[in-house]
């Protein structure tokens, strides 16, 4: 593996920032690429999920939310009346737009996950995040927030990175990870964009599977469980406010 070094903590919301502004123009094919199109039926399970859990759900707040896959699919929720999507990425967003730019019930808000004071508390009945709170510089703070605005009874439903559980497969799926999918980054943007070593390095400080079941527990939520997806390459966790 290469010298990659990971930003400090200090450091790590704007180096984010900066960074996703720079590939937000082909973030979606990178994707597509990099998961075999996969990310797109992982999505479709959040929100699949979140609606089953919280059937009379009305207000969605997709954080972190990129480029809009995620809003988009809650916007095409027919109980949902309101779906936010927010990230605090401009660039993001702009790609993000055309996505729902034809449901009127959805919009987008440029924000920190971990800083979600613009909602007040027990306001939202659906929350979700994909492959974004890995990003956040305070996990804790991030979910803490969460639970905070979330109604009693609402879901948190969460889509990020895993570990690979059957041990013969691990060192396929590392190699993968920090070899080959660095490479469809730069096939698309020139090698010298270090987010797509990023990318596959920030999971190595990103709590695994049982562990983060572990912190949302701590943090208030209820009901905790997570479905792993291609062996545990990439994990959703769900978790309640309770009553």
């Amino acid at each position: 593996m290469n010298q990659y070094k990971l930003p400090s903590q200090e450091k790590k919301p704007e180096y984010v920032r900066s960074n996703f502004d720079t590939i937000a123009t082909a973030y979606d094919r990178f994707n597509d690429w990099n998961s075999f199109f996969l990310h797109r039926r992982w999505k479709d399970w959040v929100v699949k999920t979140a609606i089953q859990t919280v059937p009379n759900a009305q207000i969605a707040l997709d954080l972190c939310c990129g480029t809009g896959d995620i809003t988009k699919r809650l916007s095409e929720q027919s109980g949902l009346t309101s779906v936010t999507g927010l990230d605090f990425s401009e660039k993001m967003l702009s790609f993000a737009k055309p996505k729902i730019q034809n449901k009127p019930n959805a919009k987008l808000n440029l924000g920190d996950a971990m800083d979600l004071s613009a909602y007040k508390s027990n306001s939202i009945d659906i929350i979700t995040m994909g492959f974004g709170l890995r990003n956040v510089s305070n996990i804790d703070k991030c979910l803490a927030e969460i639970f905070r605005v979330l109604k009693p009874g609402g879901v948190f439903v969460n889509l990020d990175v895993g570990r690979v559980r059957p041990q013969f497969l691990k060192w396929f799926a590392d190699f993968y990870f920090f070899k080959i999918v660095p490479w469809f980054g730069y096939l698309i943007f020139g090698k010298e964009n270090e987010m797509f070593d990023y990318l596959p390095h920030s999971s190595k400080t990103y709590p695994d599977q049982e562990t983060l079941a572990n912190i949302l527990n701590q943090s208030g939520f209820a009901s905790v469980w997570f479905q792993n997806f291609v062996f545990g390459n990439a994990v959703a966790h769900v978790g309640r406010k309770p009553n």
